[in-house]
């Protein structure tokens, strides 16, 4: 009998987790909150995709349908409610909960903040033209930062629901970038340049996310990078969580 697994994938790694894991004696299914998510993870008869954001009750539901043996938390680093929440209706519905977490990087080479608010305030009094990274969930908070408009530069996915956040919190389209990543160090570095950016913005989000690339582009462009540091959280690493799995189907 094969192994039901629930992967609730908002990251690179649980797509990749995805693919990885398709060739095993296992049934997946991969929760993303959008229809461009979906369209990434991997199309075969044993993996299903609901492209749909679930609420504690429509986890509890989803577990219901599914029925899984083991739920995989690979959403971002950063989404420290879906994780909770997917934690707690695990642990209600008795399913086995394994939270994947990138490991997060060290370098010196730029400014760090707890949070984005108070990345913002900082930022407030400062000049310069401000890159943002960090997606379109927060643009709301960096839109207290004065002379915004003219100060900020928002790199977004292109899709409609990141678009419309960007133009309902005022920013100009002239300086929306909507486009998939991963980025180059060269693209990163033109872009940077482009905008004549004094200041680039991103999350501490590990190598798979592009730190690196950010961090030397930020460099060769003159430009200081701003990280936000990620919630405490404790998991297990994408080798610890394939393995255990190919463990579970061999037994």
């Amino acid at each position: 009998m094969s192994l039901r697994i629930w992967i609730a994938a908002g990251t690179t790694e649980g797509r990749l987790l995805a693919e990885d894991l398709a060739d095993e004696n296992v049934e997946l299914a991969v929760t993303v909150a959008t229809e461009y998510g979906a369209s990434l993870i991997i199309d075969k008869p044993n993996v299903s995709v609901l492209d749909k954001r679930l609420n504690d009750r429509g986890m509890a539901e989803f577990i219901d349908q599914f029925k899984p043996d083991l739920a995989i938390d690979a959403t971002h680093p950063y989404a420290a409610m879906v994780t909770e929440t997917m934690r707690r209706v695990c642990e209600k519905k008795g399913v086995v909960y394994k939270r994947l977490l990138r490991p997060p990087t060290d370098e010196e080479d730029c400014l760090r903040f707890s949070s984005v608010e108070e990345a913002a305030a900082w930022l407030d009094e400062k000049e310069g033209v401000i890159f943002l990274t960090t997606g379109s969930k927060d643009l709301h908070k960096f839109a207290t930062i004065r002379n915004y408009e003219q100060r900020l530069v928002a790199r977004i996915l292109p899709v409609r629901e990141s678009l419309d956040k960007a133009l309902d919190n005022g920013y100009i389209p002239s300086r929306i970038i909507a486009m998939q990543g991963p980025f180059s160090v060269d693209l990163n570095t033109a872009m940077f340049k482009e905008f004549q950016s004094s200041w680039v913005v991103t999350k501490n989000s590990g190598s798979v996310g592009g730190f690196s690339q950010k961090l030397e582009a930020a460099r060769a462009a003159r430009a200081k990078l701003i990280v936000i540091e990620r919630p405490e959280d404790a998991g297990s690493s994408y080798e610890e969580i394939r393995d255990f799995v190919k463990s579970q189907t061999e037994a």
